[in-house]
């Protein structure tokens, strides 16, 4: 059984359908040239994103990845400000100045906008964490790095400051097997990238990035205990990438046997399987989410596309650079 009532189970799966159907008709969008330059699939990342979002209080502050669309769109943001921020559209999250997945951070919903150059949001995000501490407000950061990304300087540095100044930060890495084509273990030789979490006396878990309970579950305790002033928390939810680095790509490198087997523990085939086999959904249900999920992203494309694109006048709108 678990712990999650009737309908925070049912919100959860909307969430990860909403998720999943976004990515589906974004992906078929590109596919046809209608979209403008690259993007990023979400699939295999569902549980991932939905779990550690819904593990947040409104008044806590994340810093999602290009792979969280979920958590982008449970704390606030629309499919339409999504897809208007993918055609560079003037009313999406970042006004045209980034027809990606990128640049969608609104503080409004304490989301900082992504840093492409990975991993760059964690020693924002660490500082957010600082900030909290520093003011003695009960408030939690929370963000995003990759299997890949995980072994470059600044993730050490930043892990070690917020250890030792005891940051309210709970570090999620998304182990997805792949650094674009390299391969994990040509990254590193442990098993458990939470391991490093020892080295700097923090805890670290391994949890199943494909079961959105058990993400949940380790999130929230994460962030109870970040909040509760235990410090922070590196969690490694291990999931596969199931689509390539992005668009472009077509991942001919991965081994197909290896995208079978998780095609197999597809995490919202594995959540739609225990939400029937409790009893709190029908096919019927089933299909009515799926059926509400279509009606929104296809509204939010619609939307998009009669959007207008920025004034060319308002470029230098927004750049503080001398």
């Amino acid at each position: 059984m678990s712990d999650l009532t009737h309908d925070q189970q049912l919100t959860f799966y909307y969430w990860m359908r909403l998720t999943r159907t976004f990515d589906e008709m974004m992906i078929a969008y590109w596919k046809q040239g209608r979209g403008i330059g690259g993007t990023f699939s979400q699939r295999g990342h569902e549980a991932i994103s939905v779990g550690t979002g819904m593990a947040l209080a409104p008044d806590d502050v994340v810093a999602p990845m290009h792979r969280d669309l979920g958590c982008y769109l449970l704390r606030g943001l629309t499919p339409r400000r999504a897809f208007c921020s993918l055609l560079g559209r003037a009313n999406g999250v970042s006004a045209g100045r980034d027809a990606n997945l990128h640049g969608m951070g609104d503080l409004n919903f304490n989301i900082i906008g992504f840093i492409s150059h990975l991993p760059r949001s964690l020693p924002v995000a660490v500082g957010v964490a600082m900030s909290f501490a520093y003011r003695g407000e009960p408030r939690v950061a929370m963000t995003y790095v990759g299997d890949g990304s995980s072994s470059a300087g600044v993730v050490h540095e930043s892990l070690n400051l917020a250890a030792i100044s005891n940051a309210p930060i709970v570090v999620v890495v998304e182990n997805n097997q792949y650094a674009y084509s390299t391969p994990v273990g040509a990254q590193m030789r442990i098993a458990d990238i939470a391991d490093r979490a020892a080295g700097y006396g923090i805890p670290g878990v391994v949890v199943d990035g494909n079961d959105v309970e058990a993400v949940y579950a380790v999130a929230r305790q994460a962030v109870d205990r970040a909040r509760a002033g235990g410090g922070p928390t590196l969690i490694e939810a291990k999931t596969m990438r199931m689509l390539g680095h992005a668009i472009h790509d077509g991942a001919e490198y991965v081994p197909r046997d290896l995208l079978e087997q998780w095609e197999r523990r597809d995490p919202l085939l594995l959540f739609e399987q225990k939400l029937v086999g409790r009893g709190m959904v029908d096919d019927t249900e089933l299909s009515e989410i799926k059926q509400r999920c279509m009606v929104e992203v296809a509204d939010a494309i619609e939307f998009a596309e009669r959007s207008p694109l920025p004034d060319p006048a308002t470029v230098e709108v927004g750049v503080y650079a001398p």
